[in-house]
């Protein structure tokens, strides 16, 4: 076999309908975590029904956080899935991480199986870390060339000229998630063998290597894979092009370039579980190095009643975007609405307090043109009379919850044509300037060094890194 196709899931963040009943404790977790947990089966079934049903393809990869909060009833309807796709013909591959295992005084991960009830938690049996391997033998290390016993990670042969190197990064599970020492070596070793055979190497593990913004990497450092400059330099070094990656539940796309002009690229996959969740459908020809990356959502949600929405209608207003959009109109049409959907994830004693505040704000927030925004930046009199017409037209507050949908979902809109782009930027370019000429160390500490104010804008506005967070097509060689 000359060519190796295959489907890579991450973050589907399972829980178990045995684990919660409706409540204040489950939903307020749902909504702090910024996924559709409570639907998690029936997205990840939907996603399945859409793998078995692709009779061309014979392999599926779980990147990691496979499960929400590393119960024991998840992990085995988890694993479930899994026999259900190796009934269907495929070939499963599984890495672990944190969410998907209990510290239990072995390491530094906090998480710890429960049970929501209406009032509170209650324990349950929890995946210990050293269960992982011996409980997900069969989705990998079973069939693997190689394994590194510590980690649990392995090497399989996916066809004739192609090795995945499957890297479970669980670390510390703290502020550390990499390998150590030994892994490190094991890895380097891998790569030797594999290419001294002529194969191909594609490296999959949980935590970026790349950031999905600049920004994210300078103040989330410890949400990064552990060790990841060294891994640049042993991917750059080995010629090896692509890593797959998730857990900071983006749909991203990024290049790294060393000094020497050696590069590879970080395809991270939103999070399944997430409103806009997809998978990612891998093909690579041996023979011509050619690897070909396109992405898959699903229309609809099987299982549930959505009043005929599509999956993404119905799950839109449980993440962070979805929220803000209802929570802004809520704050001026009705206080007692706001303060519902605002409980748990804002200071409700504050906002009753100061109940004025919130909503002039709330109403100014709802008003403000980006008309006022060019003028405020000085870009009125560089726009197109088109340009003007449609920026007195336009909400400065819509062009925001743009911005926060697409942070999940990637490709921003906001290109340096597009009349957002204009209004906005050269506001952020002042502001660069005011916060230098001032001072403001509290800013300055969140933008990378040599960086700007406007270039971390930049991230967010639109896809500035390969643009295409959803497709890229290119070669191992």
């Amino acid at each position: 076999m000359k060519n190796a196709t295959f489907y890579l899931l991450t973050d589907s963040h399972y829980v178990s309908k045995k684990n919660w009943v409706e409540g204040k404790p489950f939903t307020f977790r749902e909504r702090g975590d910024q996924i559709a947990l409570k639907a998690t089966p029936e997205i990840l079934d939907s996603f399945l029904e859409k793998v078995i049903a692709d009779s061309e393809t014979d392999t599926v990869l779980f990147t990691g956080d496979n499960v929400n909060n590393c119960d024991m009833n998840s992990h085995y309807e988890f694993r479930e899935r899994l026999e259900r796709l190796r009934e269907a013909g495929k070939k499963v591959y599984v890495i672990y991480a944190t969410h998907d295992y209990s510290g239990g005084g072995e390491d530094n991960n906090w998480f710890e199986g429960c049970r929501y009830t209406e009032t509170g938690t209650e324990p349950i049996e929890s995946m210990r870390k050293g269960g992982l391997f011996d409980f997900y033998r069969d989705y990998g290390p079973k069939q693997a060339l190689s394994v590194h016993r510590e980690s649990g990670s392995y090497t399989v042969q996916l066809c004739d000229g192609v090795r995945l190197i499957a890297i479970v990064d669980n670390g510390d599970g703290g502020g550390y998630c990499g390998l150590f020492e030994d892994g490190v070596e094991w890895l380097k070793n891998e790569i030797k063998a594999a290419k001294e055979s002529g194969n191909y190497v594609l490296l999959a593990t949980h935590h970026p290597v790349l950031p999905p913004w600049e920004v994210y990497r300078h103040v989330a450092d410890y949400e990064m894979y552990g060790g990841y400059r060294e891994l640049w330099k042993i991917m750059c070094e080995n010629d090896v092009r692509v890593i797959f990656t998730g857990h900071t539940h983006i749909q991203n796309i990024r290049k790294y370039t060393d000094e020497n002009g050696r590069w590879f690229i970080d395809v991270s996959t939103v999070a399944l579980a997430n409103a806009a969740g997809k998978m990612r459908k891998i093909s690579v020809d041996s023979e011509s190095g050619k690897c070909d990356i396109t992405s898959i959502g699903i229309e609809k949600l099987n299982g549930i009643d959505t009043g005929g929405e599509t999956a993404y209608e119905y799950l839109y207003h449980l993440n962070f975007p979805g929220i803000w959009e209802k929570l802004i109109p809520l704050s001026v049409s009705d206080f007692e609405a706001f303060l519902e959907l605002a409980e748990d994830y804002l200071p409700i004693d504050k906002l009753k307090k100061f109940k004025p505040l919130v909503q002039f704000a709330g109403r100014k927030a709802q008003k403000i043109k980006l008309s006022s925004v060019a003028k405020l930046g000085r870009a009125w009199k560089t726009m197109t009379e088109a340009q003007r017409r449609e920026a007195k037209e336009k909400k400065l507050v819509d062009t925001a919850y743009v911005v926060l949908k697409h942070i999940f979902t990637g490709n921003a809109p906001f290109t340096p044509d597009t009349t957002e782009y204009k209004a906005i930027d050269p506001l952020i370019g002042r502001l660069d300037k005011a916060f230098e000429l001032f001072n403001i160390k509290k800013l300055k500490s969140v933008i990378p060094e040599g960086s700007s104010l406007r270039e971390v804008a930049q991230d967010f506005l639109y896809n500035c890194r390969t643009g295409d967070d959803d497709e890229i097509h290119f070669s191992l060689k």
